[in-house]
């Protein structure tokens, strides 16, 4: 829809800025709670980094966002997304390449991961059981609060009071378990899970989640949390991570979808100008075409950065908040690189992994990690800490196409591959001129794993900091809106006293992952958005 197809003159309860996943999430909520909303997205097409887009003639690929996990079976449910054309496909196990022809196998069942891991130390594999109900305690503590809307312990007033000790009684059965939050909060990923494990390329299967869309290194302090995560997705029917057909696309064209079927108007081609503040209060919008949309709430899905320092300005800001937020880290050292091409890569290993069955049903590995231990992992961060790309990154290379169709030509393939790190900025060289170069950095850690890859490539296109920046308007190309550290999470994501959805002004809100429980296509800053949405909302008919 454009910007034309919105009748002149039509009132709005809300207007949410931006159609990424959690900007639709929470306009699906808020008119299942009857309210009226329009969805102005600043690109031609709905889905922030959740796209699926044509990178050559006959191929499409999931631009940013790339394997399914994070998004909650609830809202799935709730939001009667396969109905409208969510369907998840399996992905193979988790398959890490060694030297050699050797290879570790990481899976949701935990007798497989155990038997792979008892090849390279059988303490590990024994202990591996333990280790993972251990984590899975913890991560179901961590789910709980995912829902929670964080409070402010500073405030004094009665709501803040209650809403503090209800969630303190909510949660009340924790217990002594929280203190292995605090330790994954507070821990590097390798002092973590050195605890437990003795050998590195074991330990290299777990930290390396430590490492993905983060500038950190597995010996970097809090970096256990990022391992959790990763892991706390919930979603049905693919055990664990999984493909959406048609790419991950079909996730925000499904979500526009369900959201258009409860009225919800979505212009697309509407880059916000401003939000218009009057006496404290956002009051509407104003597009660069020259449009302008008032509503009693307004609903940035944007980052925060953009949203407080682009959209609202300085002024209207208090200084403690401007502080925080120029202070809040979004240095980003993630890549992406979306390939079509003949083939797969032809890895080394191959031929072993299909003689020994680790692929189970399936006959090639369609999710693995490049990264054969905790050294490789920490020199690729080494590299990035001291201003340069890694000289041999650490790779996730998946390949949908082994169980979509969809995406490409019969026979032919689409393989993204992501990782790090290629820093944001790059101390003494410029991406203009190292693009190319890093292109090749690249191609040859694949052709390390899998030679003669380069051979099979029809088009490859590569995605460093700067272009996701670019494309998607995400500050500094990060991923997850933010850091996933101890000083950026719950009651301090984005900025202490306003973590709660709400801003500084009145009738402006944060639905995207900026906010609480942060990152990843999970949709629950959306669905927790709307709620406090509709908390101030009822409160006001009282």
């Amino acid at each position: 829809m454009h910007a034309a197809d919105v009748t002149v003159g039509k009132s709005y309860d809300a207007i949410i800025i931006g159609a990424g996943h959690n900007g639709l999430v929470c306009a699906n909520y808020l008119a299942k709670a009857g309210q009226k909303v329009l969805v102005l997205e600043r690109r031609d097409v709905v889905g922030g980094a959740a796209v699926t887009e044509e990178i050559a003639p006959g191929f499409r690929a999931s631009i940013f966002s790339y394997l399914m996990s994070l998004l909650h079976p609830r809202i799935i449910r709730e939001l009667e997304l396969k109905k409208h054309g969510l369907e998840v496909l399996p992905c193979s196990d988790m398959v890490s390449p060694l030297d050699g022809e050797d290879y570790i196998l990481f899976s949701d069942n935990v007798a497989k991961s155990q038997a792979s891991f008892a090849k390279f130390s059988k303490h590990d594999a024994e202990i591996y059981p333990e280790f993972d109900r251990y984590l899975s305690e913890a991560a179901n503590i961590v789910r709980k609060l995912l829902w929670e809307t964080p409070v402010d312990p500073t405030r004094r007033d009665w709501r803040s009071f209650k809403d503090g000790a209800s969630l303190l009684w909510r949660h009340r059965k924790i217990g002594r378990k929280m203190y292995r939050i605090v330790d994954m909060l507070t821990m590097s990923a390798y002092d973590f899970l050195r605890e437990w494990f003795e050998d590195e390329r074991v330990m290299a299967v777990l930290a390396y989640y430590a490492s993905i869309g983060t500038f950190a290194g597995p010996k970097s302090p809090g970096s256990a949390y990022v391992i959790m995560h990763h892991i706390m997705g919930e979603h049905e029917g693919a055990g664990g991570w999984g493909f959406i057909k048609g790419g991950m696309g079909s996730i925000t064209q499904a979500l526009a979808a369900s959201a258009q079927e409860k009225g919800v108007d979505i212009v697309t081609g509407a880059p916000i100008k401003e939000v218009r503040v009057q006496n404290g209060r956002a009051t509407a919008v104003s597009t660069t075409t020259g449009e302008t949309y008032a509503a009693k709430a307004i609903i940035s899905n944007a980052n925060a950065k953009v949203l407080y320092l682009d959209l609202v300005g300085e002024k209207h800001l208090p200084e403690e908040v401007l502080r925080e937020i120029k202070g809040y880290r979004t240095f980003s050292t993630a890549f992406k690189m979306n390939i079509a091409c003949e083939r797969p890569p032809q890895y080394r290993i191959l031929d072993r992994v299909r003689r020994e069955g680790g692929l189970g049903n399936f006959d090639y590995p369609t999710y693995m990690h490049i990264a054969p231990d905790i050294d490789y992992l920490e020199r690729a961060y080494d590299d990035a800490k001291h201003g340069w790309y890694s000289s041999r990154p650490f790779i996730t290379p998946v390949v949908p196409t082994m169980v979509d169709t969809t995406l490409a030509p019969a026979g032919k393939h689409v393989v993204n591959l992501f990782g790090g790190h290629a820093p944001y900025t790059l101390k003494g060289g410029d991406w203009a001129t190292e693009k190319e170069n890093f292109r090749k950095t690249v191609f040859d850690t694949i052709e390390d794993y899998a030679p003669g890859f380069r051979d099979d490539v029809i088009e490859a296109q590569l995605l460093v900091a700067p272009d996701i920046e670019h494309i998607v308007n995400l500050p500094q190309g990060h991923i997850f809106h933010g850091e996933l550290s101890t000083d950026q999470l719950f009651f301090q994501r984005p900025v202490s006293g306003y973590a709660d959805y709400r801003t500084p002004l009145k009738g402006l809100y944060i639905c995207g992952s900026s906010m609480h429980p942060g990152g990843g296509v999970s949709g629950i800053p959306g669905y927790n958005a709307a709620r406090e949405i509709m908390r101030d909302i009822r409160a006001r008919r009282n």
